[in-house]
């Protein structure tokens, strides 16, 4: 289970990174106000009016600019991956060096020579239980 989970987050985090760093354009031509056609992969069709020789034929009626429009939307990606550490914040500064303690204080081992039943006295036996059961190791 823990094995597909990470295989699971490993995929997902692969889908951030390529979707973050890539960049979409999105071309669209419009018609007056009404939205003709647009795109995603190329250059988007025209619907035919920018053509026409009759600068009366648009909706406008007096211009003589061409009543059709084109727009172009860019979503750029991240081009810059690397973070710099060089420059933290104070506060950024105290929650590294507090987690780098926390962390080795959790590695550090309780390595004491102290034994805990040193103070005690063993208990008295009347009588040698092994020899009375005859157990004996061999």
């Amino acid at each position: 289970m823990k094995k597909i989970f990470h295989k699971i987050s490993a995929v997902s985090m692969a889908f951030v990174v390529l979707f973050t760093t890539m960049s979409f354009t999105v071309d669209m031509h419009y018609c007056g106000d009404t939205l003709m056609d647009f795109s995603i992969s190329h250059k988007d069709a025209t619907c035919g009016m920018e053509k026409r020789e009759d600068p009366m034929s648009c909706e406008s009626g007096m211009t003589e600019e061409s009543c059709c429009t084109d727009a172009q939307m860019v979503l750029e990606g991240q081009d810059d991956l690397k973070h710099s550490f060089h420059s933290l914040s104070f506060d950024q500064q105290v929650f590294v060096a507090s987690f780098i303690y926390a962390y080795i204080s959790l590695l550090d081992g309780t390595e004491s020579k102290a034994v805990p039943f040193d103070d005690y006295a063993p208990p008295f036996l009347k009588r040698d239980v092994l020899v009375l059961h005859q157990t004996f190791l061999i």
